[in-house]
């Protein structure tokens, strides 16, 4: 699968540790590859726009939607408990 970047997501990114963006990195490598690995725990966040979730960290969320062989990651966001 290949990965596209909106500017939403490269902006937000900007924001956050250089910590969270190797883990990022990292985990949109595993998107790449396994749209169900275990450390991802990809879900469907919103049915009617068909926009999916996926953890970074316990903290830190990212957002996107899959058309075709692409994932297209739209936002990052740190996550409420």
């Amino acid at each position: 699968m290949r990965i596209s970047y909106h500017e939403n997501f490269k902006k937000a990114l900007r924001d956050f540790s250089d910590t969270i963006k190797k883990k990022t990195k990292k985990q949109i490598g595993n998107l790449s590859k396994n749209l169900r690995h275990p450390s991802l725990h990809a879900k469907k966040y919103d049915e009617a726009q068909d926009i999916w979730q996926a953890r970074v960290d316990k903290g830190v969320r990212m957002y996107f939607s899959i058309e075709g062989d692409t994932y297209f990651l739209l936002d990052i966001k740190k996550h409420n408990k």
